[in-house]
């Protein structure tokens, strides 16, 4: 024997909460068997409108309901004429005052009761069971799911004997207690006989809020005073970054986060390789050698170099023997000689 659990169950306590939220001590059977009355002819009156999940919380004598509804406005009707005769039939039923709360599921496509009432309607309506299973599977998985499994049992197919069919796709971690796994069943009678329908949905991962068991307070000013006198100095510690909390939406992405966060991503790299392209073409231009001398200046100084040699006439080096120089004795022996007159000797 299989000792199977059941996945919403297993995590109450853990990340899921009770979907009837009352306490009592002597009249628990009465109010259990007022919940089920509620929840029957909840789903009877409105088996068209997609109603996945019935909440039921009791304060004094009021007792609140809450509807999540895939298709609100089969439930209100025009002008809320609906809701207010399904209050009144369910204060008939029960005889207590009850407040009706409807609150739209955004994404049927990752609520397992709704994804294994869709499969049961195509049964009932003699569509192939596997295409329907496969349809449900592809557009669970679209719809930003990490995995999926489908269970079929029955006679499927018309056949004479049962059987049971499952598929997935994904993962399914069915041990892990912060895996948020979301659990269906429903039936689809047929002509010959019902067909049980099972699935689970992997949405990915409730994480636990981070303690702040580790923050202490400051301490007052005169006691800091204190452990200032008394303590010794000690080189100061590196603060420990506090780690990012993950917001609760990105537990459940759905496709358009997803391209979202692929954009985003895109963004960033292309501006990393810019970035990066501009720092090598700076490194580049830095690390170039001085440039030379242009060809039009040493044309220039070729030409004047040429005319330099050109103007210095060819002359060949002549020794001329240095005349000696006239005395001013010699003068004047020439200049009385020319007169006619003898030089006495002193």
């Amino acid at each position: 024997m299989g000792h199977k659990v059941h996945p919403l169950g297993f995590r109450i306590g853990v990340i899921r909460d009770w979907q009837a939220k009352w306490y009592a001590e002597k009249d628990y059977v009465e109010f259990l068997q007022e919940d089920m009355k509620l929840r029957q002819a909840i789903q009877s009156q409105y088996t068209d409108a997609g109603i996945s999940l019935v909440e039921i919380e009791r304060q004094a004598n009021k007792v609140s309901v809450t509807i999540h509804t895939a298709r609100p406005g089969v439930v209100i009707g025009r002008g809320g004429q609906r809701v207010d005769e399904m209050r009144l039939q369910l204060e008939n039923l029960i005889g207590k005052r009850i407040q009706l709360n409807i609150l739209e599921v955004q994404q049927p496509e990752l609520d397992a009761y709704l994804v294994g009432r869709a499969i049961a309607e195509q049964i009932e309506h003699r569509v192939a069971f596997r295409r329907a299973m496969k349809q449900a599977l592809f557009r669970t998985m679209q719809a930003g799911a990490k995995g999926i499994r489908i269970s079929c049992a029955g006679r499927l197919g018309g056949v004479e004997i049962a059987r049971r069919e499952v598929t997935h796709q994904g993962q399914v971690p069915l041990h892990t207690l912060r895996a948020d796994i979301d659990y269906g069943f429903t039936e689809a009678h047929t002509t010959l006989g019902r067909i049980g329908i099972k699935v689970w949905i992997y949405r990915g991962d409730i994480l636990p809020e981070p303690s702040l068991l580790g923050i202490e307070e400051a301490p007052a000013e005169g006691e800091e005073a204190e452990a200032v006198e008394t303590k010794p100095s000690t080189p100061p510690k590196k603060e420990a970054k506090p780690k990012a909390e993950k917001p609760a939406e990105a537990v459940a992405p759905t496709a358009e986060a997803k391209a979202e966060k692929k954009t985003k991503e895109k963004a960033e790299v292309t501006e990393a390789k810019a970035e990066k392209k501009t720092k090598e073409k700076a490194e580049a231009t830095e690390a170039k050698p001085e440039p030379k001398e242009k060809p039009e200046i040493k044309k220039e100084i070729t030409k004047a170099k040429a005319e330099a040699k050109t103007a210095k006439p060819k002359t060949k080096k002549t020794t001329a023997k240095a005349k000696p120089a006239v005395t001013k004795d010699k003068e004047e022996t020439d200049a009385t000689a020319q007169a006619g007159e003898v030089p006495q000797e002193p």
